[in-house]
């Protein structure tokens, strides 16, 4: 089941809807997370971003407030299509790059066209995932924590760079699309969300 992600300031709508709509919850703290135990034996997960363990009290709006995104961190998506990367200061855009690279598509032919095809769209991803780790070394110089998102495949040959080496990847992962500006700027948003694991009896 997908995780869902709740911007923190509308965290506390969330869980009065999800009580409301359940016949009532407790509320607990378990984990560094924020558990909920609806009446009806539905319940959810909630985490806070940037793994971040809670352990205040088991309150919707403690648990919001605790969602802070920290000094330093950044973004980094990658697809065959492009990249983005960006370096945050708390909830500020630092520094970021968004780049387009051309990746053949896969072609019909058969034989040694198709083999020359593979071989030339196996070295374009791979000129393209190069590029990728020399703006993500340049942006994220020093920067310990990334939310990560694209293709999975293609955010580990980035991150191979050893330059990229410090890097601690935390949650959630982000499935975007090709990156583009607009792309970049919601992935930042949903880097920042509470993630909410929930089942509804």
């Amino acid at each position: 089941m997908p995780s869902v992600l709740v911007p923190a300031a509308r965290w506390e709508r969330w869980v009065d809807n999800f009580t409301t709509g359940h016949g009532g919850a407790a509320l607990a703290v378990s984990g560094g997370s924020l558990r909920g135990e609806a009446e009806d034996g539905s319940h959810f997960t909630a985490r806070l971003p940037f793994a971040t363990a809670y352990d205040g009290p088991a309150e919707a709006g403690d648990f919001a407030a605790a969602a802070v995104a920290p000094g330093e961190w950044g973004v980094l998506l990658v697809r065959k299509g492009g990249f983005a990367v960006a370096r945050m200061g708390g909830q500020a855009l630092v520094e970021h790059k968004v780049g387009q690279r051309h990746v053949q598509g896969r072609t019909k032919a058969g034989g040694q066209s198709q083999q020359r095809f593979a071989r030339r769209r196996d070295n374009q991803a791979r000129q393209a995932y190069e590029a990728a780790a020399d703006h993500a070394a340049r942006i994220l110089g020093g920067v310990r924590l990334v939310v990560t998102g694209g293709d999975h495949a293609a955010v580990d040959a980035v991150l191979e760079d050893p330059r990229l080496s410090s890097v601690t990847v935390v949650d959630p992962w982000l499935p975007v699309p090709d990156p583009r500006r607009a792309v970049l700027d919601r992935a930042v948003a949903d880097a920042q969300a509470i993630v909410v694991d929930v089942v509804n009896a």
